[in-house]
């Protein structure tokens, strides 16, 4: 954990990066009611965002767009933030977006209102404004499709079908408990596609791992070839620079230093302190009660002493072979 790569999709650093989420939200994110809401959509609709990866940016906002519309009828401005999901637990392409809520907002006398979101109408209004986005994109020749779609009457045929099709929006129970708020928002912040746990066996050519299918609440396990497990989790990849949590309302880059003093003024919040990173090292004393810069012995504080560089990768390389020839 001291020499990590720092990506964004590797399990290791994605528990760290998770960890750092969860140590800056639970000392910045009001301490106020929360809801959790997942949007998803027809399965007809994933593979599409593979052909127009452009509309990925696009989703989050939509999803916003429906809870900010019932905020504006009571005058507020609240707080969200999204993650963006391609894939499901078995791997296989599954766009959705998690979304968190504050149950309350600011209005414009910057007094604390309390909101409620019905299902009923946010399933609605996000099945209207994604088909409309399709429609949109079509219309405009922005929209890659497979070729029994490209035809405008196909188009629209499927479009209307997915308007017949009730889409599925799960509403948790909005929790004013602060502590489990962020642990289940940091399950979705950082982590990649599958953690190392869920992979049970690797033989060389196969690998076999494990889901809880949420339709039979069973685990089922998967057994296939090391590269159609590569090709099934690397597709799942964020583009360069691409924004997985995007923050809105009073909790925007934008507004947050002028509108949270005042959101914890609202809900009579004491203005949080800074709160440094979570280093590996911490990680590990949290973890295992364990220091791993202490020494095991005498418990005296380790200090970097003398660095020793190895050879560089193409001697590293001959020097490997000849070893390997040398012991055949």
């Amino acid at each position: 954990m001291a020499f990590t790569c720092k990506g964004r999709f590797c399990s290791s650093c994605g528990k760290k990066q998770t960890d750092n989420w969860i140590a800056k939200a639970t000392n910045v994110l009001p301490k106020t009611r929360w809801q959790h809401i997942t949007f998803t959509m027809p399965e007809s609709l994933w593979k599409i965002f593979w052909f127009n990866r452009d509309l990925l940016n696009v989703i989050s906002g939509v999803a916003v767009g429906v809870i900010q519309e019932i905020a504006r009828k009571k005058n507020a401005v609240t707080g969200i933030f999204t993650a963006l999901h391609t894939f499901g637990r078995d791997l296989k392409r599954n766009v959705h977006i998690h979304l968190s809520v504050t149950c309350g907002g600011l209005n414009d006398k910057n007094a604390w209102v309390n909101l409620f979101f019905p299902a009923a109408p946010i399933k609605k209004m996000w099945r209207h404004r994604i088909i409309e986005l399709f429609r949109n994109e079509y219309k405009n020749q922005n929209l890659s499709l497979p070729h029994n779609y490209q035809i405008k009457a196909s188009f629209d045929l499927w479009m209307q079908k997915l308007y017949e099709t009730p889409w599925y929006v799960h509403l948790q129970k909005p929790s004013d408990n602060h502590k489990r708020n962020i642990e289940y928002l940091g399950r979705y912040i950082k982590r990649p596609p599958i953690s190392e746990a869920r992979i049970d066996e690797y033989d060389g050519e196969q690998v076999t791992f494990r889901f809880l299918d949420h339709y039979n609440g069973t685990i089922e396990y998967i057994k296939m070839p090391v590269m159609n497990f590569i090709a099934r989790l690397i597709r799942h990849i964020p583009d360069r620079n691409f924004k997985m949590i995007r923050y809105y309302g009073f909790l925007s880059n934008r507004t947050r230093g002028k509108k949270l003093p005042l959101v914890y003024k609202a809900i009579k919040q004491v203005v949080p302190k800074i709160v440094r990173t979570v280093t590996w090292r911490m990680m590990l004393i949290l973890r295992f009660n364990k220091d791993p810069l202490a020494c095991p012995n005498c418990n005296i504080q380790l200090g970097l002493r003398q660095v020793y560089y190895g050879l560089p990768p193409p001697l590293l390389t001959l020097h490997i072979n000849h070893m390997i020839n040398n012991s055949e």
